[in-house]
């Protein structure tokens, strides 16, 4: 078909590689706190001071300067801590380096897209895949002031990336911005700085594995017991031999508990990370390991029970499942979840919705869940969709890259896999195939329900086009109805359907004794075949 970009095949998408549990710290005193508080703030200095010496070294960095920046570490704090320090600085100015280069492609497409519109004549009209021109000249003139702009900041970008500078702001960039904007945040100068002082601390210790329980420097036993390893200015604050302190609370991890406690017990490798909730003033503790890579199951293997389809939308994920076949069964379901509030909001409205799709493909026997593998980050930009600023936050509001995270981490635990398809025209044709043959008096089919259909079935290879009905010859349904998905090996799928007697065709048997006479047609069209029609001649009038 013309016009039309090649489609991405469906593959499997690749289970988790790691594993992240959380559990509050119960049961700290006023000194455990303070305790956290000083090793937070003194190890978050040094970060701050490690991250600026690396951002110093740009492109220049080397060996050398690293193991130089971990002795100078390792004086004022301990080796290990200094190892956590110096490679949680090199993962920022690596995710910094990426943010960049993203930037930059945001800032080319732009510059593309308004170049192209003001070439063409002011109100020339674009089509679905071009942008016309722009509507007055009011705008073009905007426009080319904005595409000066973009240039600029574009070369700007450039430059830093040349000379490899980046720009990272420790405690957060938004969370720096909100200083200036106190009133609309609803917090005071002082909640504003305990925010920020905290988000700048700096509690994270990397695994070891064949160390005792797994880690030297964030050490939790299996009964649940803390002891951290005090860097060495603040050795004095010890409760414990060897420059340790043993907090009062204790932790009991409630999800994986068990894989954590058989990894502690077998002395292998767990990172830790403690962090402190100013809003609602508890303390909480992170681990996480890496996990073997699980052996993907084939494509055909996980469709062999069917598929359950799932359409991505603002406030709900529209789900339909398909028979091996590709023939929707049942009716479709919605899962809804809410996108507005903090950010723990909107990621436990992600999990509950998830949560509830897992059990309803667990119930039903299925073990694929196909979605689609979308990317919204080059299509919310203001030069492509101009004016639809609601448009842009409804694509930007979609939690596509963490839903997907999510799902995948969480269907990994129940052994369900997840397909990933191409999203091109899903939409569109599903609606156009499959949302008014699937309505009905007694259910309403959305564009979202005909979509996950269509995800469904392009996960399974099938065209998204239904089989449509053979037009009828006559009143007696003589044409059949192929309309259902068959197997290619399936004995007469291209064949009309059989007649069967009974009420759905209104025929009987040859033999079926007649309980009235057969009444002559009084039309042409529904005379029998074996009747003479004779035309009389014209009457003589006088």
């Amino acid at each position: 078909m013309g016009g039309l970009r090649e489609l991405v095949a469906p593959f499997v998408v690749t289970g988790p590689s790691g594993v992240a549990v959380r559990d509050r710290l119960k049961g700290l005193t006023a000194g455990d706190e303070e305790v956290l508080r000083l090793v937070g703030a003194h190890l978050g200095s040094l970060a701050s001071r490690d991250l600026k010496a690396r951002c110093a070294d740009g492109l220049e960095h080397s060996a050398e300067s690293w193991a130089v920046r971990k002795r100078e570490l390792t004086g004022v704090s301990s080796s290990r801590w200094a190892g956590s320090i110096t490679k949680a600085t090199h993962d920022q100015w690596a995710l910094a380096r990426r943010g960049q280069a993203a930037h930059i492609q945001g800032l080319e497409a732009g510059i593309r897209t308004i170049a192209h519109r003001l070439s063409l004549p002011v109100g020339h009209k674009g089509s679905k895949r071009a942008a016309g021109g722009y509507r007055s000249r009011r705008e073009w003139h905007a426009k080319t002031r904005r595409l000066r702009v973009l240039e600029d900041r574009l070369g700007r970008v450039r430059a830093d990336r040349d000379a490899g500078r980046v720009r990272v702001v420790r405690g957060g960039r938004r969370l720096l911005g909100t200083r200036h904007h106190l009133a609309d945040a609803g917090l005071t100068e002082a909640e504003w700085r305990r925010r920020w002082e905290t988000g700048r601390w700096f509690f994270q210790a990397d695994g070891e594995s064949g160390k005792r329980f797994g880690n030297e420097t964030i050490r939790i036993t299996p009964e649940g017991d803390v002891s951290i390893k005090l860097p060495a200015p603040l050795a004095h604050l010890a409760n414990a031999a060897h420059g340790r302190y043993v907090l009062a609370g204790r932790v009991r991890f409630a999800h994986r508990g068990s894989e954590w406690a058989d990894r502690v017990a077998a002395n292998r490798a767990v990172a830790y990370r403690i962090h402190h909730d100013t809003g609602r003033g508890r303390w909480y503790v992170t681990a996480s390991w890496q996990i073997p890579p699980v052996q993907a199951v084939p494509l055909e293997a996980a469709l062999a029970h069917g598929v359950i389809g799932v359409d991505t939308n603002a406030d709900h994920l529209a789900a339909w499942r398909l028979d091996t076949h590709g023939n929707p069964i049942g009716n479709p379901r919605r899962f809804f979840y809410d996108l507005t509030g903090s950010a723990q909001h909107r990621d436990a409205q992600v999990r509950h919705a998830l949560t509830r799709l897992l059990h309803w493909a667990k119930a039903c026997g299925v073990k694929a869940i196909a979605v689609e593998d979308l990317d919204f980050q080059a299509e919310t930009t203001r030069e492509k969709h101009g004016r639809r600023r609601r448009f842009r936050q409804l694509i930007s509001g979609m939690p596509t890259g963490r839903l997907r995270a999510r799902l995948v981490s969480m269907a990994d635990a129940t052994s369900i896999t997840i397909i990933a398809v191409d999203p091109a025209y899903t939409s569109k044709w599903g609606a156009q195939h499959w949302q008014k043959p699937l309505t009905s008096t007694t259910r309403t089919t959305s564009r979202h329900d005909a979509a996950s259909i269509a995800i469904g079935r392009r996960a399974q290879g099938h065209p998204i086009r239904r089989r449509t009905t053979p037009p009828p010859h006559d009143q007696s349904d003589r044409a059949g109805h192929r309309t259902v998905q068959a197997g290619p090996d399936t004995l007469g799928r291209e064949e009309a359907r059989p007649r069967i007697p009974g009420p759905r065709t209104r025929c009987v048997p040859p033999d079926a004794e007649r309980k009235r006479a057969t009444r002559a047609s009084s039309t042409v069209r529904g005379a029998r075949s074996d009747q003479e029609w004779v035309q009389d001649a014209l009457l003589l009038t006088e």
